[in-house]
Formats: structure tokens, sequence, C-alpha cells
């Protein structure tokens, strides 16, 4: 409840801070008429940002070849990574009860952050398919 406070004393109470948010995203945000909405319009945004890490995740992989040490090491990584959001997003929000803790904006909260740690692991992906493109 105290991040929750700290949002909405500073006025952030949508959060596009989280993530560098689309232009789909703004213009669900901007039309949006509840908190339901809202809701809906991050969890869209964070579907977006997921499904742009699984083409980049699979170009990675189409790079890497018939290299199975390479994939293997790739996929491992994803795996770190899906562990680390995971724990990241609960050491975030750690109440069990998080719709009681946090209120009707959690939804979006979560879904913002999701999205912004996945457009990080997302351009970690593409700077691997630049960097570590000659073996």
């Amino acid at each position: 409840m105290k991040f929750l406070a700290t949002v909405l004393l500073f006025g952030l109470s949508s959060l596009p801070l989280f993530a560098q948010v689309s232009d789909k995203y703004r213009s669900c945000d901007e039309g949006a008429k509840s908190q339901f909405e809202i809701n809906a319009c991050a969890s869209d945004e964070a579907a977006r940002d997921d499904a742009e890490l699984n083409r980049e995740f699979r170009k990675l992989l189409l790079i890497a070849g018939k290299d199975h040490e390479r994939i293997a090491k790739i996929e491992s990584m994803e795996r770190a990574w899906v562990a680390f959001r995971d724990a990241y997003m609960e050491a975030m929000y750690p109440a069990k009860d998080k719709q009681a803790e946090y209120g009707s904006i959690f939804p979006m909260e979560a879904n913002m952050l999701r999205a912004k740690l996945t457009q990080q692991q997302t351009a970690a992906l593409r700077e691997l398919q630049t960097q570590g493109s000659e073996p």
C-alpha cells in the first residue's frame, strides 16, 4: 500500500513511466473510462511486448543455427530471465492478496512493470543478435 500511496502522491496514477508505451497503449489509455478498461489496456500492452520478445528470441535461435551448445546457453539464459522476472514481480508486490493490498490499480501496475521488464529483455536479446552473431 505504501508504493501505491507514493505513486498517487506524485500524480502518476497511470504509471506510463514503467515502460516505453506504444501508441496503441496511449490511445487505449486515453479512451478508457474505468479502471477495468485501463487495466485491460495495460494487459494488452504487456501481451504486445511479450509477443515482441518471443519474435526476438526466435530470431536469436535462428542466428545460432545448428550450434547446439549455443542454443542451450540461449535457452538457459531465457529460463533464468523468466525466473528473475517472476521473482522481481513478487518482490515488488509481495502481498499474498494482491488485489486487497494494492487495490484495483494493481493489474495495471503489474502489467506495466511486466512490460518494462520484457522490453529490457527484448533489448538484451537484440544485443545478443548483433554482438554474439559470430562464434
